[in-house]
């Protein structure tokens, strides 16, 4: 970490801060405004962080991938010649010449790094010193309503019950004690499987051991969507060229010998406790849910370790960044479930789950339809809520500007495809907690639905308030066939009926969206986030007489929504002024306002 750190100052892509910033809610607040920034954003180190001004003996480093040359200086390459190497690999034949079996055993080479080297404990590169309690480590609270301190950037390390496997993941942390953590792995992690097959076999706890720290290319690993059962450390031999080196800790767990903070302990399988609320990736807080509580047992500090933590909420964050090389890097694995899949994109404001654009290449009557159940059924692109199929001579993924109005002149009804499915278990908008609606668009064929007639804002919002109380109304790309209409409104019955009785003007449009009053009309990115979080497919998609709406309003008894509705991640004001005040931050009122800083 430490010498990732200089790499960083080489490059022009850290900031130092060494006044004095509080762990609860300043330092998040600043690394939060500080990723929006995209590719002027800068890597932060806090050289005194402090609690009730009170200091820790540890700096903190957030922001680590600032952007994609930091995402590179990670990988110690560009990420598309790992995702070139990859495809190689994927592309391996039975060599029928000795060329051919050279090249294979060639490419086979590449494969001798990533298996991971044990080390004995004593050989361990680096001295630690072994900590009283979590209260140590300047363990950050991101949000006002979030539960308590939250380790946000720990790598969790677990194995099977024989032994056999080895699982590295990234899961929220909540402090609940001075050495108790509640361990928020989801039902579909292979964590939480191993917790299970212990539970099973009759016994009452399981070790686990979290690292902090150490190599950052650790943390985009524990992240990457692995097939079942395969160690993420064996990503980390691949990209490096080198094994991962790892040590034992005493409860028989191996992690990364150059870890800044090493957390040992033991879930209890019989205790469970209330986590979060928290606010998460998506932008919304979660709800308390019951997760098992670690008992922590030693907790290992390096002399000049550096405490690794990120900030969630309402994107464009950090794991925008690590994406990148995500899409990149699992597209050829991707294809070797889907060949047809040409490319796929993420957008970060669709928080990844809840959006994904795919370009397929089309042979025969419902292969694309083929292809989203495909894609569905696949690890984690099972978690996938929303997905848009172009064909190959769409215009590039990330070209949203030319993009968009291609899938519009191709959109119909009728090539809307409505299922069912798992989803994130941090999805607040599906009825029940971890499966829901899904929804995929085939815009791979020309529509030939009728043009409407398209009118100005002004007046077809004269037309709708014949029918409907309107707070206000816009409509973007006008120029395709098939334009969006945003609807602002105060709920005062179901959207289905609101979509009903605005059915007699639907010569003047195709796609409804109806979203609540608070909503920003000219800030488009932050209306995707919104819409894609907040509509479940079989709840919310409504499709009559050849037209379609989305219910992308907060849900309450007019959808009979049992849960209870999330509130969004929004900064304090009080505490950016003063920021501001103290020239820790800039005040850049249109970078609040694009992204919706307060809400």
């Amino acid at each position: 970490m430490r010498r990732f750190i200089e790499i960083l100052k080489e490059n022009d892509l850290l900031r130092v801060i060494n006044e004095p910033l509080d762990v609860e809610l300043e330092i998040p607040h600043i690394a939060y405004i500080e990723a929006k920034k995209f590719e002027e954003g800068k890597a932060l180190l806090f050289t005194q962080p402090v609690r009730d001004k009170k200091p820790y003996a540890y700096p903190v480093l957030m922001n680590t991938f600032c952007n994609k040359k930091a995402l590179n200086l990670a990988f110690g390459r560009d990420f598309e010649e790992v995702a070139a190497e990859l495809a190689e690999l994927t592309r391996l034949h039975i060599p029928t010449t000795l060329k051919a079996k050279f090249d294979f055993l060639a490419q086979l080479s590449k494969l001798r790094f990533a298996p991971p080297k044990r080390l004995k404990k004593e050989k361990a590169l680096y001295h630690y010193e072994l900590l009283s309690s979590l209260k140590e480590l300047p363990i950050l609270k991101t949000w006002k309503l979030d539960a308590d301190k939250f380790i946000t950037m720990g790598q969790v390390y677990t194995q099977s019950l024989d032994k056999t496997q080895n699982n590295l993941g990234m899961y929220r942390l909540q402090v609940s004690g001075d050495n108790e953590l509640l361990m928020h792995w989801q039902i579909h992690k292979d964590a939480a499987n191993f917790c299970r097959a212990y539970k099973e076999a009759g016994l009452s706890k399981m070790p686990v051991s979290i690292a902090i720290g150490g190599d950052p290319l650790y943390i985009w690993c524990a992240q990457a969507p692995l097939p079942k059962g395969i160690f993420e450390l064996l990503l980390y031999g691949f990209i490096k060229k080198q094994n991962a080196k790892l040590t034992p800790c005493e409860n028989g767990i191996f992690v990364p010998y150059d870890s800044d903070f090493v957390i040992e302990g033991f879930v209890d399988l019989e205790n469970f406790k209330l986590e979060g609320p928290f606010g998460d990736h998506t932008g919304f807080y979660t709800p308390p849910e019951l997760f098992p509580v670690m008992k922590v047992e030693k907790i290992y500090a390096k002399k000049d370790a550096i405490y690794q933590a990120t900030v969630v909420g309402k994107p464009p964050l950090e794991d925008r960044i690590m994406a990148l090389a995500t899409e990149r890097v699992f597209l050829p694995l991707l294809q070797t479930s889907v060949p047809d899949l040409l490319d796929y994109k993420m957008p970060e404001n669709g928080v990844f789950h809840n959006l994904i654009l795919a370009k397929i290449d089309t042979h025969y009557p419902a292969h694309a339809q083929q292809i989203m159940h495909a894609l569905w059924g696949v690890g984690q692109m099972s978690f996938v809520k929303h997905a848009i199929f172009v064909d190959k001579n769409a215009p590039a993924l990330e070209d949203y500007e030319s993009l968009i109005p291609y899938i519009l002149n191709r959109f119909d009804v009728e090539k809307i495809c409505i299922s069912e499915g798992i989803c994130d278990q941090l999805d607040h908008a599906s009825p029940n907690a971890c499966f829901g609606g899904k929804a995929a668009l085939d815009a791979t064929l020309k529509s030939s639905v009728e043009e409407l007639e398209i009118l100005d804002d002004v007046n077809l919002k004269g037309f709708f308030e014949k029918e409907l109380e309107i707070y206000d109304l816009k409509q973007f790309y006008k120029k395709c066939k098939s334009p969006i209409v945003c609807i602002l409104l105060d709920k005062k019955e179901s959207i289905e009926e609101s979509f009903t009785k605005l059915l007699r003007f639907k010569k003047h449009f195709r796609i409804l969206i109806f979203l609540d009053k608070e909503n920003h009309l000219d800030n488009p990115y932050m209306l995707l986030w919104r819409v894609v979080n907040n509509i479940d497919a079989k709840r919310d998609i409504f499709i009559k007489n050849g037209r379609v709406a989305l219910n992308a309003t907060a849900k309450n008894h007019f959808e009979n929504y049992q849960r209870e509705w999330p509130r969004q991640t929004d900064c304090s004001k009080e505490m950016v002024d003063s920021l501001i005040l103290r020239k820790i931050i800039k005040d850049d009122k249109k970078l609040f306002d694009k992204f919706e800083i307060f809400g």
